[in-house]
């Protein structure tokens, strides 16, 4: 995103090949940009005086034309179990977007954001409720994640794209954040360590699938059923299950990679016999896999979970019709973790 005041490129948003244009228009060798990017994306260097491979006059150069933006942690709350960590980074704007730090047993997952707010509306999630603000840009994701790892001291080895926006609504920026980062000149977390969530944009999945890259596609599903998906997630009538599954299939195909299919369960309105049973059907020999989300209560929403007597009798129908299935573990419940509930919180105070 450029930088308004004086025009000046913020160089974390730009892919690779950008950057050697930019670097080229400096009249400068084209290596130069591989200096450049593991500067400003592994070391996570925000002053171009620090990179001391470069020339003087290069630095100088760089001050004039370009700049680099700085994850600006606003507020952080940690968990009681100190498994769960949620940030909220400030924007150049005066926006904000939030992110969570979780520890798991097979390593560090950070959860980022792509959007301020989200266009979308489900009634799961607290990001839709002020509407869409803007997208962000790749460099103010990358922040996201780089400012995660800086702040906690711990490698970052898991990279899950499921906070506040829709990320196949904000493509570019997306893709051009996810090739950054698992770049060797990044923080080189590989592909198959990449989660990217979606409430169900048809054809953004099957752009995703011809990107070949191997990433794992996570799908807000939540019903099994269009005339209850229609309430939940009102962008299931432009994109109706019937399109929505068929477009899972063929990434499923193209990809080789297992869908994972989010179903956050609601006491009394999703969680049923008779919705398990629906949708083992609708999932029938897919490459996929089923996550059980007790729901985070969302007042604005009317949202509650289930008993945990009900969760495991969902996940047994599930499992019984040969689905894989789990059921999520909680974070952060107490620190108002859920997309757009703490930056809410902090907006309303």
């Amino acid at each position: 995103m450029e930088n308004n005041s004086n025009f000046r490129v913020n160089l974390k948003s730009l892919t690779f090949s950008e950057l050697e244009e930019f670097i080229a228009g400096l009249a400068v060798e084209k290596y130069r940009a591989k200096q450049l990017a593991t500067w400003i994306f592994k070391k996570g260097v925000t002053s171009f005086q620090e990179m001391t491979d470069l020339s003087k006059s290069l630095r100088e150069r760089l001050e004039t034309a370009a700049w680099i933006s700085t994850p600006d942690i606003k507020a952080k709350l940690k968990s009681k179990r100190g498994d769960t960590v949620k940030y909220l980074f400030g924007l150049s704007d005066g926006q904000a977007v939030e992110s969570v730090y979780m520890k798991h047993d097979y390593g560090i997952s950070a959860c980022v954001s792509t959007q301020v707010g989200c266009r979308y509306a489900c009634r799961l999630c607290a990001s839709g409720l002020g509407g869409l603000v803007r997208d962000l840009d790749a460099g103010e994701i990358y922040d996201q994640a780089l400012g995660i790892e800086k702040d906690s001291g711990e490698r970052i080895s898991h990279l899950v794209i499921m906070g506040s926006g829709e990320p196949l609504d904000n493509y570019r920026a997306t893709l051009t954040f996810i090739r950054n980062i698992a770049a060797k000149y990044g923080l080189n977390i590989g592909y198959r360590h990449i989660t990217i969530s979606t409430c169900g944009l048809a054809p953004g999945i099957r752009r995703l699938a011809a990107e070949r890259l191997p990433l794992t596609l996570a799908v807000s599903l939540h019903a099994p059923n269009d005339s209850l998906r229609d309430w939940l997630v009102p962008i299931n009538k432009r994109y109706p299950l019937p399109e929505l599954i068929a477009a899972c299939r063929d990434y499923a195909r193209e990809t080789g990679r297992r869908i994972t299919f989010e179903y956050a369960l609601i006491a009394g309105v999703n969680d049923s016999w008779e919705h398990a049973e629906e949708l083992c059907g609708l999932l029938s020999g897919m490459l996929c896999h089923v996550n059980l989300i007790p729901a985070n209560p969302v007042a604005e929403r009317g949202i509650k979970p289930p008993a945990k007597k009900q969760v495991e009798l969902f996940k047994s129908i599930l499992e019984g019709n040969m689905l894989a299935t789990t059921v999520r573990r909680e974070f952060g419940a107490d620190i108002n973790a859920a997309c757009g509930q703490l930056r809410r919180r902090l907006l309303n105070e």
